[in-house]
């Protein structure tokens, strides 16, 4: 079950879900919109190996925005911070983002319950189009977890991505045994 604005809104006044900052002008019927952050970062090698930790290149966005290519990876970053303790969020882009012919993710489009940090973005484009810090990006929906919870994603010795971070975060593809 997705839940309403009226439930979105009732469980932010309990802190079972954060979003900083918080604007309700940015609440929708059963969503919430989140913005693009002020940093991307591109892989600095020309391949990448699953099996290494492949360094990244972070940059602020100018003022007068920044031109994406096709057939590159950015990673970019929500500016909002979030947290849910009992709801799986999901995002999505704007249908507004994705008539420009942006992707904002590849395969991650669903988090965890108890993950709490910025949303790293997996953007790709499918014609140049130039991009500007604080626009809107996606769309955050939760959706109830029916039953209890062993493993919240906050808590797992092995999450990887539980540091808290307003710039965009490489894969830690790398830290997994295979």
């Amino acid at each position: 079950m997705i839940l309403s604005d009226i439930e979105i809104l009732k469980l932010i006044e309990k802190r079972r879900i954060i979003l900083e900052p918080f604007d309700r002008q940015h609440l929708g019927t059963n969503s919430y919109d989140v913005h693009l952050g002020k940093y991307l970062a591109l892989y600095t090698d020309e391949i990448l190996d699953a099996r290494r930790h492949n360094p990244i290149q972070t940059f602020e966005i100018p003022p007068e925005g920044y031109v994406l290519e096709p057939q590159r990876l950015y990673l970019g970053v929500t500016a909002e911070y979030t947290e849910t303790h009992d709801h799986v969020p999901f995002l999505e882009g704007k249908s507004s983002v994705g008539r420009l012919g942006i992707d904002i993710h590849a395969t991650a489009g669903k988090g965890d319950v108890g993950f709490c940090n910025h949303w790293t973005l997996e953007i790709s484009v499918s014609q140049k189009v130039r991009i500007y810090a604080g626009m809107p990006i996606g769309q955050l929906i939760f959706f109830k977890v029916e039953g209890e919870i062993e493993n919240y994603y906050n808590k797992k010795q092995n999450a990887k991505y539980n540091e808290r971070n307003d710039k965009p975060v490489e894969s830690m593809m790398w830290k997994n045994k295979f």
